[in-house]
């Protein structure tokens, strides 16, 4: 059984696939299983999938119609309550869209991600400052930035107490735009100069002049402890995001995370590239 420390959403991923392995050996149809508990398919696809909270008697009732063993149905039941369980991030539901949850719930159990950002510093790495002025851009009421900069800051903590690895590729781009002050610019790149002696983080550079490749944008993969979940890649768009997790899919954005990989720079490059853009906009800053 998993520990309740992996968060509500992958438990209640963990919950779905252990009930569809259950529905699936005992030769149980979709549709057979949604006249149990008196609901949809559409109901079951959602529980199997872990895209919503499950309620404790449709898994009772589950269970009894696949005659799992009392020992067993403890088990998934206790599971089922913790999936149930909301995750710090529900505080902020009122400023979170509804597709974002999903995401912060992974990223809370996810063991080590992989990131690749044309755009900005990643949220995970940026400071306080930097963020707010990321935040900004987009088309949050004023009242509510604040609370957005919290919930990037909370999101940051299990990777600022080494309990989450990242590996983090960036275009050149990102290090130089000018979306804050230039002071605040050279505070979030000291910010990440510090950040490159950590083992948490493998940093990588894409200098200007690097020929094109095959990602249209930036993304995610995420990695959990527990061998019954899949890598998941995680494509955000302006109102909505992508969740990928069948294999073939997975293996063409490993392919091109690895190709961007030997696009960019080595790692100990990256301290150096850092300190070439700090230098140059300390020396604008000072004209």
């Amino acid at each position: 059984m998993p520990d309740s420390s992996e968060g509500p959403t992958v438990l209640r991923i963990l919950l779905g696939t252990h009930l569809r392995r259950l529905r699936e050996a005992r030769g149980i149809t979709a549709r057979q299983a949604a006249t149990a508990i008196r609901a949809s398919e559409s109901k079951i696809s959602r529980m199997e999938l872990g895209r919503n909270a499950i309620r404790e008697i449709d898994v009772l009732d589950l269970l009894t119609l696949y005659g799992v063993p009392a020992d067993e149905r403890e088990q998934l039941l206790a599971l089922a309550e913790q999936a149930n369980r909301p995750g710090w991030w529900h505080r902020y539901h009122d400023i979170l869209p509804e597709w974002f949850h999903a995401y912060v719930g992974m990223e809370e159990a996810a063991r080590f991600i992989r990131v690749y950002e044309p755009q900005f510093i990643p949220g995970l790495l940026q400071v306080e400052d930097y963020a707010a002025a990321v935040i900004a851009l987009g088309d949050f009421p004023v009242e509510e930035r604040e609370r957005h900069v919290i919930v990037r800051k909370e999101r940051q903590r299990r990777f600022r107490e080494g309990r989450l690895k990242l590996w983090v590729i960036v275009d050149e781009s990102a290090l130089r735009r000018p979306v804050a002050t230039a002071a605040v610019q050279v505070a979030q790149l000291k910010y990440l100069r510090q950040l490159c002696v950590s083992r948490a983080l493998t940093l990588q550079v894409i200098p200007y002049g690097v020929g094109g490749h095959a990602a249209p944008g930036g993304f995610s993969i995420l990695r959990f402890a527990e061998r019954d979940l899949p890598d998941v890649i995680y494509v955000e768009n302006l109102t909505s995001a992508l969740y990928l997790d069948k294999q073939a899919e997975v293996d063409r954005y490993m392919l091109a995370m690895e190709r961007l990989c030997l696009a960019a720079s080595v790692p100990q490059r990256t301290p150096e590239i850092i300190d070439e853009v700090i230098r140059e906009l300390e020396e604008v800053h000072d004209e």
